[in-house]
């Protein structure tokens, strides 16, 4: 967790000048972000996230050259706690399993709204993941059949019980721990006890992917 009196330090991974000159000018005006630099490929990103002491990267999934994806496993092997947040003109299907896969902690379009940047910058600093909404928009379930002969798979929303569901739905929105704890007024430590339950039944093992899952099922839109 970054604390109070530390600026979380941003670096941009993105081949596009007037895209990176155009973030460091809106991270100036927040107090508690700093630019820490631009690259303009990924190749050796885990050694430019270390010479720039980087605690967030924004990193363009769309870059000529490095195997981006190889190059963000590397960078989450070798430094686990900078978080990655995939920040890309196009939200793909297979972009974000393999960003989810690889270790990135958010991805967010770069048609959201700069605000939803920001707030993914300060939630993945805290340890959250973090979405934006044309990400939710693609992950959102299917509509319902015409017709009632029509066959969906069962939910495995079905395997957890009534509160287990609640704290997913939380999960899904980006709540910490304890902003989860003080709205259902349970203890943090019951709430890690939940989260347990639910990735044992569901069989995931990333918090990424359980938010993920989360989104897909609707849960985020309740």
């Amino acid at each position: 967790m970054i604390s109070r009196r530390k600026r979380i330090r941003v670096l941009c991974v993105d081949d596009h000048a007037m895209m990176a000159e155009g973030l460091k000018a809106r991270l100036a005006l927040e107090p508690d972000i700093e630019f820490a630099g631009w690259v303009s490929t990924a190749e050796h990103l885990a050694d430019a996230a270390g010479l720039h002491r980087a605690d967030v990267v924004l990193l363009d999934v769309d870059l000529p050259g490095a195997d981006v994806f190889s190059e963000l496993d590397e960078l989450t092997r070798r430094f686990p706690m900078i978080r990655t947040i995939v920040f890309s003109a196009h939200v793909r299907d297979h972009y974000l399993d393999e960003a989810v896969n690889r270790g990135a902690w958010g991805y967010i379009a770069k048609s959201d709204p700069p605000q939803s940047l920001i707030d993914a910058i300060r939630k993945v600093s805290r340890g959250e993941v973090a979405f934006g909404p044309r990400v939710f928009e693609r992950c959102r379930p299917a509509d319902r059949p015409a017709s009632r002969d029509d066959v969906r798979p069962a939910s495995r929303l079905d395997l957890l019980t009534p509160r287990e569901i609640e704290v997913l739905r939380m999960i899904g929105k980006g709540m910490s721990r304890t902003e989860i704890a003080q709205a259902t007024h349970r203890s943090p430590k019951t709430i890690d006890n939940h989260r347990a339950a639910i990735m044992e039944k569901l069989q995931i093992h990333d918090r990424v992917e359980l938010a993920r899952f989360a989104i897909r099922e609707g849960l985020t839109e309740a």
